[in-house]
């Protein structure tokens, strides 16, 4: 209880019987105590006499949370990820059938970890969404950009291989490189797109006449063949400087090696696939947008 002594301070007050009252169980069984009867009075009764007393162990230390008991149950893992381990804990703990009242959830590095991945996502998918409102208003269309992000899809095929050749694990690392991926390879196509683009608009010549701009085939198939050079060595620029970071080269950089090893493999996809796919789906693209205005024409007539 509390004491609350004459200059008005407070304090615990702990009673404990003496060694010789607490030695065997016996003494404990003979323990008085008080109980209220109905009118309000108090009695005194022994400890055997509402309940038994016998040798057992338990837990010398209970924590609490939200009025319930809690049993912290900590590991390290060794030679696997920290995903890997949780992921076979879970399976064998949903396997079981726990008595009413019990429950688990994850702490720790396991929970950081989640919400870590919860947070990496909604930045992904910001990222997307900021990379097509970009290229919306630079290309002054709601259709082009949609093309050009065609390029996004086609990392993640080298980073899944990457991260498997290297036999690594999706981690947050690896999750922040996803993301700087969004605006890296994105730029390929958008060297693409934008040369064809303007070698379909009608231009001036050397000689200051007009002259007309090129098939949507022939913009295409330039761009490629001009394009190509800057696209190459912006793309082996990347590789070559994550090469150190991807190798784990420098002492302490295993953890972070998953971000050089995702940008390495999305880098390498998506400048070969952008090539090709891009300007496949900008031809369905513009296909569609030239179906839009025909059809809008013919509505408004």
């Amino acid at each position: 209880g509390n004491w609350r002594a004459p200059d008005d301070q407070t304090y615990d007050v702990n009673v404990r019987l003496a060694p010789e009252a607490r030695n065997t169980p016996q003494d404990l069984e003979r323990l008085p105590f008080a109980l209220a009867n109905a009118d309000g009075s108090n009695r005194i009764v022994r400890l055997n006499q509402v309940a038994s007393v016998r040798e057992s162990t338990g837990p010398n230390q209970i924590n609490r949370r939200d009025l319930t008991r809690e049993v912290a149950v900590n590991a390290n893992v060794h030679n696997r990820s920290a995903g890997e381990v949780s992921g076979d804990i879970r399976k064998a703990l949903d396997s079981m059938a726990f008595p009413p009242g019990y429950r688990y959830q994850f702490g720790g590095s396991t929970k950081n970890m989640a919400e870590s991945f919860s947070y990496a996502i909604s930045a992904l998918l910001l990222a997307v969404v900021f990379i097509y409102m970009i290229l919306a208003s630079q290309f002054k269309s709601f259709v082009q950009p949609l093309a050009l992000m065609t390029a996004l899809p086609l990392t993640l095929i080298g980073v899944v291989l990457a991260l498997l050749m290297f036999g690594s694990s999706l981690s947050m690392f690896s999750i922040i490189g996803v993301i700087m991926l969004m605006g890296l390879v994105t730029k390929n196509a958008i060297l693409l797109v934008d040369f064809a683009i303007r070698a379909r608009e009608d231009h001036t010549n050397e000689q200051g006449q007009p002259a007309p701009g090129m098939s949507r085939h022939d913009a295409l198939l330039m761009a490629a063949r001009v394009r190509l050079r800057p696209i190459l060595m912006t793309t082996l620029a990347m590789i070559f400087g994550m090469v150190p970071l991807a190798f784990a080269i420098s002492e302490g950089s295993e953890q972070r090696a998953p971000m050089g090893q995702a940008v390495i493999g999305g880098v390498i996809t998506s400048s070969l696939l952008t090539l090709v796919v891009v300007p496949v789906v900008y031809c369905y693209m513009d296909d569609l947008a030239q179906w839009a205005r025909r059809l809008l024409g013919r509505k408004a007539s």
